[in-house]
């Protein structure tokens, strides 16, 4: 007989054939428990840019190439070594652009998925460099896919309450590189599986899912765990993943099945596994991904050990230490009712730091170590806000519309992260079209009437096309400025609202059909109006004397405005004699000076430098390059370096008596000038042409750049063959000094160092990102950051800096720089980047960290440099043999690792592995928070609150995680008292 049986939605089978009633039966039994016959009929797998459908011969599912589903980017092959694995051994590529590249998947409403994506891509070939680019769900950021290991796959996940029929993920704003995508995955879960009180607003992103005590390395997935989640495995110890393992610490597993019946169901192979503290201690360190944050948290426990009648498991966490709920203990057989059966408690809201160091540690009257079987941990992603659903509705209304040519396959939230080429969208919360623009895309029928809900319009074209029947009801439409709908075939009378529309400032309707009379209110002259190669449209009668009016009104208005520019011209020359005469009463020389241009300009100066091949050196104070004043000018007022005469500088510095330091410029002295102010005078002891040149280029780029973390030229002097600098003074010399001079300073501690560190950053990220071409720095080391009278430091010491070339990604240059902090890419290469000075901040960060110099074979043997010295440690995880010895016992180490991994980065071998200049702040700023949060969780006031379940015992982990609802009220979650 012929099998009928069909699959439903649900997973049921309904059957024509005799055995149909008992396998209905069967099937339904099944479904009572977690069931890989219910959940694979639903899975969706993706392989993108695979060549064709399969079975994956190691899980069974079934894999569909994406050809029909996705029509952008193109298919790549993947070059790895024993790429094994069908899915990863192609991957779609897209291209560089403003568009966003999106994959519809169908859901069912209000049902939760498990949804992943993977991005695997293989060996680098010919100039490319690693991809860096965001990854969406809908209208909310998932991740930054930022490629370092190209022979790692990385995982992203999302468990989401589906918001309607349909997700799209989605691909975008790449910085390096182009997107690409290896798998895209949806994993229906069960009822309430993962369910939160917060789900109407936010996602969980799935930061950790670890399997302790696994026995390989191989991640536990489907048919395993029949909802197909990726268990890794505890063996799996890539970069500061799972490390600070604690001694005594031993893997145990059993072949007896688990009673795995608690919500989340996770899989008996999982909890076969375990870990156990023999000598009484489990200790880990684990790396959570865009953390800080809040989270929720799942930890599983399970006896799986015959323990004796008088024998016991009792454990509590130690760390993180959590002031009144430290003596909170965990017995898991009395917890879990039982031995082999599964123990899961679920924390719905936790504050987490970046670096979830944790420690469970045996009680006195315990006869047995700690346990742990597997962990889970999901960070709260708020759900981005999707474009006003009127405004969708009536773009799907003009992508129905016929045409001559495919016009429009864009994908995805019209207006998030990036909006339709054919749109553009407000900033509001949530998105609102602003304008539609449709010019000539060969596009037939009427305008839909769904335009009139567009009420955050301002802006129509739809003119080159070939419309026809009516302009439709867009009256409440009230802040529409501008309509194009000419060179169509549009017929009807003119609507009389156009004219009352209040903002409206713009019609063009010429070579059109409309018929019959022009409404008076669009012929007022108030609005531009084009009605021309209409036949059957007629004016009517209109005022007599409009063209008399208009002609007096522009000729009034012309007078006005020759009196207005001759009164400007009279000023601007008063104002020209008063600056000579103010140059002549301060005795200067311009005859000395030659001029030629240095056009760049900074985003908080409008002052172009000129410099002379001559070395010699003029300030433009104008905007525009056409006019100049002398040298000589008294340009304090400005906020630009001014000449300073050498008999000034002899009285402010006591005829240079009192020196200070010396660098590469030169010597450096104390002065003090006449109106009290303190300044640093540097003279150049170079007056070779490039020491001149260092000269020009330092008071070029200072006399542009204005920034509270670069330090300021306050004056510059070129007398008798004498070429002088003139700083702020600051009071408290450069940071080399307070790192490595502890004779003479006060050693700094930790959040000192940070701070130091983040207004550097900053200064560089201003350089980079602030100026127009932006600036490389081009020697960036620990004696050219100084510190003012606050210790705020600032960024000095600008002779070796260069401009960036427009449109260019790099400059050829000689290699310049100071040995230790030299970019090992550039010194090879000869071509200079932003990411030369990343490196060289990278290694500041290092002697922050260690106190120790950047090049020394006393302290680093064979390997001479620190970037070597902490490199080896840091990547087995020995943080502590790396932290100066004057900040231990006095230092959040998670703070220090933070740090320590941004660092790491920083000196990568290649410039495109490391960080921008942003985000190298953010870490920073990361390690502040961590390393301030102890004081800011002391002056917390408790909350009472409870979850919906509560355990038999209060335990520590519930006590430390399971606390009440955050609060909603701003749109984001605050962390509840812990």
């Amino acid at each position: 007989m012929q099998n009928t049986d069909k699959v439903n939605r649900t997973g049921f089978y309904s059957s024509s054939s005799s055995m149909g009633s008992f396998s209905y039966f069967l099937v339904f039994v099944f479904c009572l428990v977690p069931s890989v016959v219910c959940q694979v009929q639903e899975f969706i797998s993706i392989d993108c840019g695979g060549t064709n459908n399969y079975d994956d011969p190691s899980t069974g599912l079934a894999w569909t190439r994406d050809a029909g589903i996705m029509s952008d980017g193109e298919s790549v092959e993947v070059k790895i070594p024993n790429g094994d694995l069908l899915q990863y051994r192609r991957r779609r590529d897209f291209p560089i652009d403003s568009k966003k590249y999106c994959y519809n998947l169908s859901t069912e409403e209000r049902r939760r998925y498990l949804v992943r994506a993977t991005f695997q891509y293989g060996n680098l070939e010919n100039e490319e460099t690693y991809p860096k680019f965001q990854l969406y769900l809908d209208a909310t950021k998932w991740s930054t896919v930022a490629v370092v290991d190209p022979l790692r796959v990385y995982v992203k996940e999302m468990i989401i309450r589906a918001p309607s029929n349909s997700i799209d993920v989605c691909l975008c704003c790449a910085t390096t590189g182009s997107p690409f995508i290896s798998t895209v995955e949806l994993r229906p879960l069960n009822l309430s599986m993962y369910a939160t009180d917060f789900e109407d607003n936010f996602y969980l992103k799935v930061a950790a899912r670890v399997n302790f005590g696994a026995t390989s390395k191989d991640a536990i997935r489907y048919p395993d765990d029949p909802y197909d989640r990726i268990w890794e495995s505890d063996l799996d110890r890539r970069q500061n993943y799972l490390v600070d393992v604690a001694p005594g610490t031993q893997r145990i597993n059993t072949s007896r099945n688990i009673d795995i019946r608690t919500r989340e169901y996770p899989p008996v192979k999982v909890m076969q596994t375990a870990v156990v503290g023999t000598k009484g201690r489990l200790t880990y360190r684990l790396d959570l991904e865009d953390f800080p944050a809040n989270a929720r948290a799942y930890a599983y426990f399970a006896e799986i050990e015959d323990l004796g009648v008088n024998e016991t498991r009792k454990f509590k966490m130690q760390q993180p230490y959590i002031p009144d709920y430290s003596n909170a203990v965990v017995n898991v057989a009395e917890n879990a009712n039982g031995s082999y059966t599964l123990y899961e408690p679920s924390y719905m809201n936790v504050t987490l730091d970046f670096v979830l160091s944790f420690s469970f540690v045996k009680t006195r009257d315990s006869t047995r170590g700690p346990l742990l079987n597997a962990m889970e941990i999901s960070k709260y992603v708020q759900i981005g806000s999707k474009t006003n659903m009127q405004d969708v509705i009536a773009l799907n209304a003009l992508r129905s519309m016929p045409a001559e040519s495919v016009w429009t396959n864009e994908k995805g939230d019209p207006c998030v992260p990036t909006h339709w080429e054919w749109v553009n969208c407000s900033s509001t919360t949530p998105p609102r079209i602003t304008k539609i623009a449709l010019s000539g895309k060969n596009v037939k029928g009427n305008i839909p009437p769904e335009l009139k809900n567009m009420d955050g319009l301002t802006e129509l074209w739809m003119d080159g096309n070939s419309l026809t029947g009516p302009i439709p009801d867009l009256s409440n439409l009230i802040n529409l400025k501008i309509v194009h709908v000419e060179n169509n075939r549009l017929t009807g009378p003119l609507p009389p609202y156009l004219g009352s529309l209040p903002n409206l400032q713009e019609l063009y309707i010429q070579n059109n059909t409309f018929s019959g009379k022009v409404p008076p209110t669009l012929l007022t002259g108030k609005i531009i109006f084009s009605y021309e190669d209409n036949p059957r449209l007629h004016k009517g009668k209109q005022m007599t004397h409009f063209k008399l009016i208009l002609g007096t009104s522009l000729g009034i208005l012309v007078i006005l405005l020759v009196l207005l520019l001759a009164s400007l011209l009279l000023l601007r020359n008063v104002q020209r004699k008063k600056s000579y005469q103010k140059s002549d009463d301060r005795g200067t020389h311009p005859s000395k000076f030659s001029l030629i241009c240095f056009l760049s300009h900074c985003t908080t100066s409008v002052y172009p430098v000129l410099l002379c091949p001559s070395g010699s050196l003029h300030i433009n104070t104008k905007p525009s390059t056409a006019y100049s004043i002398a040298r000589g000018g008294h340009l304090m007022d400005e906020g630009i370096a001014y000449y300073i005469t050498l008999s000034e500088l002899e009285e402010a510095t006591q005829n240079f008596s009192k020196k200070i330091g010396k660098g590469s410029f030169g010597p450096v002295y104390y002065g003090k000038m006449k109106d009290g102010k303190e300044v640093a005078v540097k003279i150049m002891a170079d007056l070779s042409s490039h020491g001149t040149k260092q000269f020009v280029t330092e008071i070029a780029l200072l006399s542009r750049i204005h920034h509270r973390t670069l330090v300021s030229l306050i004056g510059y002097c070129e007398e008798e063959e004498q070429c002088i600098l003139v700083y702020e003074y600051m009071h408290n010399g450069t940071l080399r000094d307070h790192i490595h001079d502890s004779v003479n300073h006060k050693r700094l501690d930790w959040l000192a160092r940070l701070f130091i560190a983040e207004d550097a950053a900053k200064g560089l990220e201003y350089l980079h990102t602030g100026c127009n071409p932006s600036i490389i720095h081009r020697d960036v080391k620990t004696s050219n950051i100084l510190l003012d009278i606050n210790m705020r430091a600032k960024l000095s010491d600008f002779g070796l800096s260069r401009q960036a070339e427009e449109d260019l990604t790099h400059i050829s240059s000689v290699a310049r720089g100071t040995v230790g902090y030299l970019d090992p890419e550039y010194y090879a290469s000869q071509q200079l980047t932003e990411k030369s000075d990343v490196y060289s901040f990278g290694v500041v960060l290092l002697e922050l960290i260690s106190g120790r110099k950047p090049i020394s074979m006393e302290d680093y043997g064979a390997d001479w440099s620190i970037v070597h010295w902490a490199r080896s440690l840091i990547r087995k995880g020995d943080v502590m043999s790396v932290i100066d010895s004057s900040l231990a016992g006095n230092v959040k180490i998670e703070s220090i690792w933070r740090i320590a991994e941004i660092a790491i980065q920083c000196v990568e071998q290649h410039g495109v592995s490391r960080p921008r200049m942003q985000e190298i702040i953010l870490a920073i700023q990361d390690a502040i928070k961590i390393e301030k949060g102890s004081q800011g969780n002391e002056n917390k006031s408790s909350r009472s609150g409870s979850s919906k379940w509560q355990p038999a015992h209060p335990t520590l982990l519930t006590k430390f995680l399971e606390i009440e609802s955050p609060d909603l009220s701003n749109g984001c979650l605050l962390p509840s008292a812990r």
